[in-house]
């Protein structure tokens, strides 16, 4: 292969490296900031990201009632109608994300804080049984079956083992994440758009080349997704650290006992890191749109195994970690598909994953959202 060759692959790879990973540290951010404060790791967040790429798809053609043009094709929107037409599918997609990350705070996790009630563990219940039901039936409505019958006798026993004000063990809450998971991901397989198919729209903006930088075509959309990224975290980081409710994050985080002796309202915090999040996978799933074009019921597992990956190199519970994280799995497996093949881009992945871990277990940066710097 000729050398000029080589280089342009290099950067071609680089660019679109880096609008991946831009992708993967948002979502990593509410890995990051759940851990942070509650040392637990959420594994329904990657379904919330799922909601928020449906959410921009729907927004972008159901909400706005884009005409067809003669042709078959759709027109793309230019200036100032092109800026509010993604300002507004961004807002789409960020309010239903962290409304529904909210709603499974409150709904999958506040019962096992022992802040919760009866309703509290019949919903675990629910959600136990239906991942049982999973394990051994691959029909979904079989699943629905099992999970409705075995409710009751699973929920008896939670009623028993939890009382009232009474904290959950920690595979508790494991459960609960992966039983919400899979539920909201069958939900919308089940009565979703398209169902199980591949939901594709038109696209959002024409994918020109912006500019040319080192014999590389760089595309709008990439520089979108790259610097609404750093935009986003850039928020995200002011918010945490000069603010109040930003530091009150931090407190929890530390020390949550002491927090809430000195007069933070833990529960609040709580719901503000998981709103957080969820607005930060609702950012993510609509540049994922925007670049892709696509959703799908399951589309979130393994784009959250990554995500999650990418939260861990960085060091998990660290803001800055997530965003360098992502940035470098995105850019590794770029470099290793090309070196390898398309097929090794995961595993390369999960290998990097593991070296950093053994050389440095805490990840790159390492430090936590409770020690963060103001």
């Amino acid at each position: 292969m000729p050398d000029w060759l080589i280089v342009r692959t290099f950067w071609d790879l680089t660019v679109t490296g880096l609008a991946l990973g831009s992708i993967y540290a948002l979502v990593a951010l509410g890995y990051t900031l759940v851990y942070g404060v509650l040392r637990l790791i959420n594994f329904a967040h990657s379904e919330i990201f799922m909601v928020g790429t449906f959410s921009a798809l729907i927004a972008s053609t159901q909400l706005l009632n884009i005409p067809m043009l003669e042709d078959g094709n759709y027109p793309y929107r230019t200036g100032g109608t092109l800026v509010l037409f993604l300002v507004f599918i961004l807002f789409a997609a960020m309010f239903i994300s962290g409304v529904g990350a909210v709603a499974l705070e409150r709904i999958a996790y506040r019962p096992l804080r022992g802040n919760g009630d009866a309703f509290g563990a019949i919903v675990l219940a629910f959600l136990t049984s239906f991942v049982i039901g999973l394990i051994f039936v691959n029909e979904t409505k079989a699943n629905l079956i099992i999970a409705c019958v075995g409710t009751a006798p699973i929920s008896y026993s939670y009623l028993r083992f939890f009382k009232k004000g009474k904290k959950a063990p920690r595979l508790a809450f494991l459960i609960s994440a992966i039983g919400a998971s899979t539920a909201i991901a069958e939900a919308v397989g089940i009565w979703g758009p398209n169902r199980r198919e591949q939901y594709q729209t038109p696209r959002i903006l024409e994918k020109k080349v912006l500019f040319n930088a080192l014999g590389t075509d760089v595309r709008v959309d990439y520089v979108i997704v790259i610097v609404g990224a750093l935009l986003m975290m850039t928020a995200l980081t002011l918010f945490v650290n000069k603010t109040k409710l930003g530091r009150g994050v931090r407190a929890v985080a530390q020390d949550a006992e002491t927090a809430r002796i000195l007069g933070v309202n833990v529960d609040l915090i709580i719901v503000v890191t998981f709103a957080l999040g969820g607005v930060m996978a609702g950012g993510a799933a609509m540049l994922f749109t925007m670049v892709y074009d696509q959703s799908r019921f399951n589309i979130g597992f393994i784009l959250g195994v990554k995500s999650f990956t990418a939260a861990v190199l960085g060091g998990i519970g660290n803001l800055k970690g997530a965003l360098l994280g992502g940035f470098m799995l995105g850019l590794v497996e770029n470099y290793g598909s090309a070196l390898f093949g398309g097929q090794w881009k995961d595993v390369i992945a999960f290998v990097v994953l593991l070296v950093v871990l053994m050389v440095r277990p805490t990840g790159i940066l390492g430090e936590s959202l409770g020690r963060a710097r103001v």
